[in-house]
């Protein structure tokens, strides 16, 4: 197929405002034809409506003088006024058939590669070292990933930045802590010895036991900060503690990212400490450049319309007044870096909403640096909280921060008690498979087909049900695709095609054009950095599928010819489900 294969439905508008230009006073010929889909037709436009005053016209006869236009157009099987003055458009057999042959035969199943002018730089997940994820960095690390595999399935070339917490005075009380304390374990080797948990959890345990000690004892206070100068100088013995613990932290990420199915590798790591040696250039150019104001002995950049509760300007904190450096130095940094050296065109910060207005004080003062330019593109991909079953913040019993690793087991321990329910003759392999299968992509989908800046409910239960809009639903909608298509091939009858001359169904008819839908629903989503339409997409598909498999007979169909074209229809939707479901980073079983 050609890289600019337009939709149906992109047909029918241009052939409706083809329509309103014959028709219509110049003025208003470039309105928007208000085509949609219709449960009356294919598709329905109601402009006529619209536009009839304007014109002087009676709604319906402007309606009718549309349609013997737009009954022109090749792929137009008939074109009805109805009611007060919609036109309703039914689409040619023949034209759908085709359409769907094409995109049956193309192994981008129609897909435009819209993106290949794009090289993004995607910014997500970015936990911190020596801590365990936590609930908190399931929806930066779902929502970028999922960005990340549908722009480089549009062609884009991906670049993903994990931006993790690796350096700063948090790492000196933990490195003094640690040699003040050395028979409390933290090394994997030592842990696992002693049975106390994992590295990174026996890590987090001790830079509590860390903060403790340096809010409370000056004394430590001071002995830590002596250790993070140390750092910073390079002494062998505390960067090699540094190193270890970096190490610890990036094994437990992997695993977790492993377990998730995240494309996310330890070269994607581009963290504190790698910008730090950046981090005085950044201000020498930024104070060249007269973009820096000096306040209090701080170096900030300040901005008329960002104000306080007070009514006094919010600086952005570049660096300390005792030289040291804020957050927004180590992303000033990260943006000249990308735009100067990675080359990127497009930044993508997949970030909680709550820092909106960080990420808008650190793109207008990276604009007045002169790294960003009309032709880079900074967006901060905002997301919203996860909450619990009731609604409210997601915590453990005792308060504390859930474990990221805790949920996953949560929903796995219940996905293994619903696939047993539902199979109970499964056998022990095949339900440990599909319960780990399933519970991932339960997981997945509950956050990706919710609106990224929406908060949502972690509802497990809800999650790994077989039925209703979740991602075990999809998942078991392909292997009964997959079912079908066994059995027709066990049958010696896989002739997969879609025949001229045939008259579709209903049912066949929705299937086809959802079918159709797949490249305009991906190009949605490169275009406004929302997932979840792809999620809501696939729903939709196999809702249709459902309907189709309960009303059209396949391999008992009427007719070889027909046959044919259903199992056509099965293998397309299954392709498409697959190829969508990966897209989001779920697994499509074969068999559950």
């Amino acid at each position: 197929m050609t890289d600019q294969v337009r939709s149906l439905a992109d047909e029918v508008s241009a052939a409706v405002s083809a329509a309103m230009a014959a028709a219509l006073p110049v003025e208003l010929a470039g309105e928007d034809p208000l085509v949609r889909r219709s449960d009356r037709a294919d598709f329905q436009s109601n402009v006529a409506l619209s536009l009839a005053k304007r014109v002087g016209q009676a709604p319906r006869d402007l309606a009718a003088t549309l349609s013997d236009h737009v009954s022109t157009a090749p792929f137009v099987a008939s074109v009805e006024v109805s009611g007060p003055g919609f036109l309703n458009i039914i689409l040619s057999d023949t034209v759908l058939l085709e359409r769907l042959s094409a995109r049956l035969e193309d192994p981008h199943l129609g897909v435009s590669r819209t993106q290949e002018s794009q090289r993004v730089v995607v910014d997500y997940s970015g936990p911190n070292v020596a801590k365990e994820m936590h609930v908190g960095h399931l929806r930066s690390t779902l929502i970028g990933d999922a960005l990340v595999r549908i722009l480089g399935h549009l062609g884009a070339e991906v670049v993903r930045q994990n931006h993790v917490g690796d350096w700063g005075t948090q790492f000196g009380m933990l490195i003094q802590h640690i040699f003040e304390h050395p028979e409390q374990p933290w090394r994997s080797a030592d842990v696992e010895q002693a049975l106390t948990g994992t590295a990174v959890s026996a890590l987090d345990a001790l830079y509590r036991a860390a903060r403790a000690r340096f809010d409370a004892d000056p004394a430590f206070k001071e002995r830590a900060q002596q250790r993070v100068v140390a750092l910073q100088a390079g002494d062998d013995e505390t960067v090699s503690a540094w190193r270890e613990i970096v190490a610890e932290s990036e094994e437990a990420f992997q695993r977790i990212y492993k377990r998730l199915g995240v494309l996310l590798t330890p070269d994607d790591v581009a963290g504190e400490s790698f910008y730090n040696p950046r981090l005085q250039d950044v201000v020498d150019e930024l104070r060249t450049k007269g973009v820096l104001v000096e306040s209090e002995g701080a170096l900030c950049v300040f901005f008329d319309d960002v104000r306080g509760p007070d009514d006094k300007p919010t600086p952005l904190l570049v660096q300390k007044r005792d030289g040291g450096f804020g957050y927004a130095a180590t992303d000033l940094a990260a943006i000249r870096y990308r735009t100067q050296e990675l080359k990127a065109n497009r930044l993508l910060y997949v970030v909680d909403a709550r820092q909106s207005q960080h990420f808008d004080m650190v793109f207008r003062t990276a604009a007045r640096a002169g790294w960003l330019t009309d032709s880079v593109e900074p967006v901060h991909v905002q997301n919203g909280t996860i909450n619990g079953p009731d609604g409210r913040p997601f915590k453990t019993r005792s308060g504390g921060t859930v474990r990221l690793a805790d949920l996953l087991d949560d929903a796995l321990r219940r996905a293994r008690e619903v696939v047993a329910e539902k199979d109970p003759s499964v056998s022990a392999d095949l339900l440990d498979a599909t319960a780990e299968i399933a519970s991932v992509g339960a997981v997945k989908y509950a956050e990706l087909s919710t609106s990224r800046t929406r908060d949502y409910a972690f509802d497990v239960s809800r999650m790994v049900s077989f039925s209703g809009q979740t991602g075990v639903y999809l998942q078991y909608t392909h292997t009964r695709i997959a079912s079908i298509l066994r059995k027709a091939h066990e049958a010696a009858a896989d002739d997969y095609r879609f025949l001229p001359g045939l008259t579709l169904q209903p049912a066949e008819r929705e299937l086809a054009l959802l079918l159709d839908e797949f490249s305009a629903t991906l190009n949605a989503v490169a275009s406004t950095l929302e997932p979840h339409r792809l999620a809501g997409y696939l729903y939709e598909l196999a809702t249709a599928y459902t309907y189709f498999y309960e009303s059209c007979p396949v391999l008992k169909a009427d007719s070889a010819e027909v046959r044919a074209n259903r199992l056509a229809l099965c293998r397309l939707t299954g392709a498409t489900l697959a190829q969508g479901l990966g897209l989001l980073g779920i697994t499509a079983p074969s068999r559950m």
